[in-house]
């Protein structure tokens, strides 16, 4: 699963890693919200996170994205959402 990981570091318009966020205590959700709303049409947004992100693929889902996920280990979870 390697080459899934490079090939989405390459393809992703914005990588927003929030596992040091969420680390110390803080909520990402604004500044994940400030990195994809701006994405145009086909740009992407690659989510690192300690777990799931289940409830933003109803909230971005709402914004006109899709999502791919990949869980890289049992705390890191990578989702790749594109702008529909």
């Amino acid at each position: 699963m390697i080459e899934k990981n490079v090939a989405w570091q390459a393809q992703a318009t914005k990588t927003l890693d929030v596992r040091p966020t969420l680390a110390e205590g803080g909520e990402p959700f604004v500044m994940i919200m400030e990195t994809a709303v701006p994405l145009k049409t086909g740009e992407t947004l690659l989510l690192i996170a300690p777990f799931e992100p289940v409830p933003l693929y109803q909230v971005l889902g709402e914004h006109g994205f899709t999502h791919e996920t990949h869980k890289v280990s049992a705390n890191e979870w990578w989702v790749l959402f594109t702008r529909a």
